[in-house]
């Protein structure tokens, strides 16, 4: 249902804006949005491993270094030296932008086995609640999934409600690289879902990947489901803000840095995942040619051009998406701004027709999907606009694609 009035969503976002003078007052005053004080995680463990490690007598490069000097680290060593360093600290080269992408999904697998025994032997400890170890067990199930052999992850955090991303299609051979970016209550259990999977960041992926074989049986693809950041839980106060958007963006800009090859890269950012694209555009990879987004809440910034970036910059809403009556605005910190499918915002506004709802834009058949993948392959000149006079895809020639390609 999307009447103005009666909108959950809708009065949840009023409330939140009502209350930015409140939060800037208590902001200045000391206070700060609640955040978790956590120990050493095993990715953190991992980390420092790593640093503290040798390997035929020499130190380690730094974890964090620039991916291209990981890249010339890696390519220096052995296959036997990497699989050893994969092994001895798995969550490490796993998350490692920069470390060879197969290299990355044998790590993460080691690393997966791990948490998937840890949680295994949680499950019968006796000094947890049955709702503890009924936790246990779940965690233990999603784990063990996320290893089957079809599966590529090229990130992965057991830590709290996690954090992953996986791959469909060779990353390495790709010759069009597409990177789905989600929203809110994105973790690594909502990753995939069995009812209305289109809505999760798995689905979204698979549908998009699929939809761009069809589009372009010739050219070879790879899409990204990257859920490595960690999502505003609800529509509370963090989804209003951009903190958990501004740590999302200089990750997606770390993993976007560290990937093989020099293939276009397109962006497609949902709801909340908009916030995250829009902060990241400005540091963006040259090699990113295109930013779409659909359900967006605003990308922090007044008009397309102060993105400050060379992509092109799309944008969709479907009629019945309860996103278009929150109020695009920002004031004291709460609300993203413009309204990115507005005239005055200057994106290339595309049709997202059958897309039903805030969660539809990637289901099998609808307009929105279909022009991803358009997108996501460079066929500019197939997309269709959300009005036929609108001058959407004005200056994109098949010439201009294979340019920026």
């Amino acid at each position: 249902m999307t009447s103005f009035d009666t909108s959950p969503q809708l009065n949840v976002w009023r409330a939140l804006l009502a209350l930015a003078v409140v939060f800037v007052m208590l902001a200045t005053t000391g206070w700060t949005a609640v955040r978790g004080h956590r120990g050493s995680t095993a990715l953190q463990a991992s980390l420092s491993a790593w640093e503290h490690g040798r390997l035929h007598g020499h130190r380690l490069p730094d974890p964090d270094a620039a991916p291209a000097l990981l890249t010339r680290f890696f390519a220096s060593l052995g296959a036997q030296d990497r699989a050893r360093l994969a092994h001895r600290y798995p969550l490490a080269v796993g998350n490692m932008n920069g470390a060879p992408v197969r290299l990355r999904y044998q790590a993460n697998r080691i690393a997966l086995d791990q948490a998937r025994k840890v949680e295994l032997k949680r499950m019968h400890d006796s000094r947890l609640t049955p709702a503890g170890q009924q936790d246990a067990g779940r965690r233990m199930h999603r784990f063990t999934a996320l290893t089957a052999k079809d599966r590529h992850i090229l990130a992965f955090d057991p830590e709290g409600s996690g954090r992953v991303a996986e791959v469909f299609g060779d990353l390495t051979k790709a010759e069009r690289v597409s990177v789905v970016v989600p929203g809110v209550d994105t973790d690594l259990f909502t990753f995939r879902k069995t009812y209305r999977p289109y809505s999760a960041p798995y689905g979204m992926a698979k549908s998009l990947y699929t939809a761009e074989r069809t589009a372009s049986p010739g050219t070879r693809t790879a899409v990204i489901a990257w859920a490595d950041y960690t999502a505003p839980s609800g529509l509370g106060v963090d989804a209003a803000t951009a903190m958990r958007a501004e740590d999302g963006a200089q990750r997606l800009n770390k993993m976007l840095g560290g990937l093989p090859g020099r293939s276009p890269v397109a962006l497609f950012c949902h709801s909340y995942g908009s916030v995250v694209c829009g902060l990241a555009a400005h540091e963006l990879p040259h090699r990113v040619t295109d930013i779409a987004v659909a359900a967006s809440p605003g990308m922090r910034v007044r008009k397309a051009s102060h993105l400050r970036t060379d992509a092109h910059v799309w944008a969709m809403r479907d009629a019945t998406d309860w996103i278009r009556d929150v109020p695009y605005m920002e004031l004291g910190g709460l609300g993203h701004g413009a309204d990115p499918v507005s005239d005055a915002f200057g994106a290339r506004v595309l049709s997202a027709q059958e897309a039903e709802g805030h969660a539809g834009y990637f289901e099998p058949g609808t307009d929105s999907l279909t022009n991803f993948a358009e997108i996501g392959v460079g066929s500019y000149e197939s997309v269709r606009c959300a009005h036929d006079n609108d001058g959407c895809r004005a200056g994109l020639s098949a010439t201009t694609t294979a340019g920026r390609a």
